[in-house]
């Protein structure tokens, strides 16, 4: 059997022109998928890259965080010490002062010409109100003496003789005008006479709180 190519030359050329060209497409289709390719994966690659050193800050960041917590109950331990140590010399110091100074107050109204510590507008509004609250500015303190000057827990005791109730009197006025001592009691207390002299004379307690 004979075959007899009847196209025409012209045709066959194009026919092989145009699978050429298909195929030419076709690669470089394919290297600019594999192009594509090697982009995108050159892209998560950063991105791996950047998230990496980022959960390495977070990690250092949560290690310091974590060594600082570590460290929370020590340091709550030195302040409590801290703390403590405070309380104490306060105590201390208030202990050195207060005392001393409600001492050093009776001393004061037992001071000839001396009176208790009140603020002048204070001690004016008194003997406005009531005079009969004020202190004797002319009463003798020699009339009475005191034996004993106990203080616990902020109350404080003073016992002692005067030679009548008035004396006893005088010293509690003066002790509620003074900014140191406030709910002034005076307790039961007896007569007495001493053999020596054989001057009457009258055995007192008197209690009071103290401020300081």
């Amino acid at each position: 059997m004979i075959r007899i190519n009847l196209l025409p030359a012209s045709r066959a050329n194009q026919a092989s022109s145009g699978s050429q060209a298909w195929l030419i497409a076709v690669v470089v289709f394919a290297a600019l998928e594999i192009i594509g390719c090697f982009v995108l994966y050159g892209n998560k690659q950063q991105q791996l890259e950047d998230w990496g050193r980022k959960n390495k800050t977070v990690e250092t960041e949560i290690k310091l965080s974590q060594e600082k917590v570590a460290d929370h109950p020590n340091v709550k331990a030195k302040l409590a010490q801290l703390k403590a140590r405070e309380d104490a010399i306060a105590r201390l110091q208030s202990a050195r002062t207060g005392p001393t100074a409600a001492m050093l107050e009776v001393a004061h109204l037992l001071s000839k010409g001396r009176g208790p510590s009140v603020a002048p507008e204070r001690l004016e509004q008194i003997k406005n109100d009531d005079p009969l609250a004020m202190y004797n500015p002319q009463w003798d303190p020699r009339r009475l003496w005191l034996s004993s000057f106990v203080e616990d827990s902020r109350t404080v005791r003073l016992t002692g003789s005067a030679r009548d109730g008035e004396d006893v009197s005088e010293l509690a006025r003066r002790m509620n005008l003074s900014v140191y001592f406030y709910d002034v009691r005076l307790l039961p207390g007896k007569k007495e006479s001493t053999a020596k002299d054989a001057v009457n004379s009258v055995s007192f307690q008197l209690e009071a709180r103290v401020r300081y």
